[in-house]
């Protein structure tokens, strides 16, 4: 078994905000990290940590562990990256039983299972292992924490506040979204629809469309073009997925459209920076992978430190980050979706 590891680094990009708060989704090579037979550490202190991300060389896990990173160099940790090459539960078994044997300080793991990982990580917490989750859950019961990027509510006003500062407040918009029975996006398009009905900051909106692009590139083109096509009035377009906010976005850029129609919603800064920079989309959202890797890390240390015991009302200090308070289920909270612009964009690599 491989373990890559990687030395902590100094990102700009994390030092944006104390809510440097993104984003669920990239691709890209891993960065700085290296290899060895023993899984070698950085960092130089009694708290050792293992960042154990869904697979390696994906840029949005790149950033969440250098937020792991600066994090454990400001707690004078010892920290390693290791993870497969591809995204599967069992790919990720090894690499906790590995982590119980070394009897390591805490686990910071994003799930590819909710469930498929409970054994494995049992076994790690009775050899007092802590472990936190982010990003991606397990059943409550396996973990003692899960660091959570942003509610269902918060996306869906995220986006809700993005499409009404582009359109001035008023007219007509639609949603491109993935499939017409993905859990999470049709909770965000429900709750949409109930803050345009009941906010009357929202009065002058009208949601005329809600069509599905399957979460495929080229079918999420066709629906914007068809869009655009059906609704002649149309202001602005959400599409609260990575695919079909990318896929909109090349229709509209190539367009008699682009700077009339509106688009935002969910993205990731690598592929929409060509489309904010030359002025299609003037702002979209996602959280910050790099500030869910820095709190992660942080709440493992408290949680090794006895500071806190994963039960709701417990709080700790996140360092930049400010204070945090343990919910329900073991869950913190990073924040609301952060917004990228023409501004900030150029300060982010996932």
């Amino acid at each position: 078994m491989k373990f890559h590891t990687r030395k902590p680094t100094a990102l700009a990009a994390l030092l944006l905000t104390a809510t440097f708060a993104f984003a669920g989704c990239g691709s890209d090579d891993a960065g700085d990290s290296g290899s060895s037979a023993e899984g070698g550490d950085s960092g130089g202190g009694d708290l050792t940590l293992t960042m154990l991300p869904k697979n390696l060389g994906n840029a949005y896990f790149d950033t969440s562990t250098t937020g792991a990173d600066k994090a454990a160099e400001e707690l004078g940790a010892d920290i390693e990256e290791v993870g497969p090459e591809t995204g599967s539960p069992d790919a990720q078994v090894s690499y906790i039983n590995t982590v119980a044997q070394q009897g390591k300080s805490a686990l910071i793991l994003s799930a590819n299972d909710p469930d498929a990982l409970c054994d494995a990580i049992e076994e790690a917490r009775s050899a007092d292992v802590k472990v936190v989750t982010f990003d991606a859950d397990t059943n409550p019961d396996c973990r003692d924490l899960f660091v959570n990027a942003a509610t269902s509510e918060g996306i869906a006003a995220k986006q809700l506040e993005l499409i009404s500062e582009a359109i001035g407040g008023s007219g007509e918009i639609a949603i491109l979204s993935a499939t017409a029975n993905a859990t999470n996006q049709n909770a965000w398009i429900e709750m949409m629809e109930t803050e345009l009905a009941d906010n009357p900051d929202y009065a002058d909106i009208e949601l005329v469309d809600t069509v599905y692009g399957d979460d495929e590139d080229q079918k999420s083109f066709d629906q914007t073009e068809a869009l655009l096509q059906n609704h002649p009035d149309l202001k602005g377009i959400i599409s609260p997925t990575t695919v079909g906010i990318a896929a909109a976005a090349r229709y509209l850029s190539d367009s008699e459209f682009k700077g009339k129609v509106a688009l935002t919603g969910l993205g990731t800064p690598n592929q929409m920076r060509e489309f904010v920079e030359d002025g299609t989309v003037a702002s979209f959202a996602l959280w910050n992978p790099g500030d869910l890797g820095y709190l992660a890390t942080y709440a493992a240390a408290a949680l090794v430190d006895g500071d806190i015991t994963g039960e709701e009302g417990d709080s700790f200090e996140a360092g930049e980050l400010g204070s945090f308070e343990v919910g329900a289920d073991g869950v913190v909270l990073l924040g609301e979706p952060f917004t990228f612009n023409a501004d900030n964009i150029g300060d982010f690599d996932f």
